[in-house]
């Protein structure tokens, strides 16, 4: 449990050049990239098209599929399983 409000944590698959610019940036203004990383978040978060609602997915309503791909599933196993 975090008593502070901070945690520890590891992110995966990171864009490396980004990782690397965020980091120079960070450097430049003093802070840590964990600031950094905390304060692109807080932006994301605020932004005004950021969807709002319970977080169930009976928020989501279902969308159609393109035309032309009334056979994926069938495509996707032959792609994996080579049908």
């Amino acid at each position: 449990m975090c008593y502070n409000g901070d945690m520890d944590t590891t992110i995966r698959n990171l864009d490396e050049k980004v990782y690397r610019s965020l980091k120079a940036r960070a450097a430049l203004a003093g802070k840590t990239v964990g600031e950094m990383v905390n304060e692109a978040m807080r932006a994301y978060l605020a932004r005004p098209d950021f969807p709002t609602g319970s977080g169930s997915l009976q928020d989501l309503t279902p969308e159609e599929y393109p035309e032309g791909t009334e056979r994926l599933s069938e495509d996707i196993d032959s792609v994996v399983y080579g049908e």
